[in-house]
Parts: C-alpha cells; sequence; structure tokens
C-alpha cells in the first residue's frame, strides 16, 4: 500500500487554479484535485505584510508521486515561490486509497 499525501497550493484566481488542477490529473500526478472559493490570505513578502486573494487548491496524490508533483507546480505556478506543503494522511478508507494507486501507479 501506498502513503496518501494531501498537498496544499495556493493560486491567485480561479482560472489558474483550474488549469493546474486539470494538468495534475490528467499527468497523473494527483488523483483528485479540488479548487477552492476565492479566501483573503495575509503573508510577509518583499519586507511587508501583503494582503492577497487567493484560492487553495487541494491535491489528493501518493508519496510516490510528490517529487514530480513538486517539480510541476515549480515549473508551472505564476508566483516565483509558490506554496507546496504536503501533509501524510494517517487514515485513508482503503477503498478510496486504492482507487487512486490504481490512476496514480
Amino acid at each position: 500500500m501506498s502513503k496518501m499525501l494531501v498537498v496544499f497550493t495556493t493560486v491567485p484566481n480561479k482560472e489558474e487554479g483550474e488549469t493546474l488542477a486539470r494538468k495534475i490529473v490528467e499527468q497523473r500526478l494527483g488523483a483528485c484535485v479540488q479548487v477552492l472559493p476565492q479566501m483573503t490570505s495575509f503573508y510577509f513578502w518583499e519586507g511587508e505584510i501583503q494582503k492577497d486573494s487567493e484560492h487553495l487548491i487541494l491535491i489528493k496524490t501518493l508519496s510516490e508521486k510528490y517529487k514530480d508533483l513538486q517539480d510541476f507546480i515549480i515549473k508551472n505556478h505564476s508566483y516565483s515561490v509558490p506554496e507546496i506543503i504536503a501533509l501524510s494522511a494517517q487514515d485513508v478508507f482503503r477503498g478510496y486509497l486504492e482507487w487512486a494507486e490504481d490512476y496514480l501507479l
């Protein structure tokens, strides 16, 4: 059995989020990708506190795919330093994990 990860990244608009999401699934880097509604982000950048509207993307993938997924996001993201955070899914319904493995491996 593989180890499932949930990977977070943010994008400046829905269009970029949907483009990344579709390509991630098409290239079998993620089994399921969700683009969440607009939210407000506060962060420190270039010496100042910034406030921007962003969309959060949740990517369900396997540990075997993480490096390729990270490289893909870095190459295709509009931010020079995109947020890429991977969390290990502690408990995953076996049927869902098997479905993800069937698609991604």
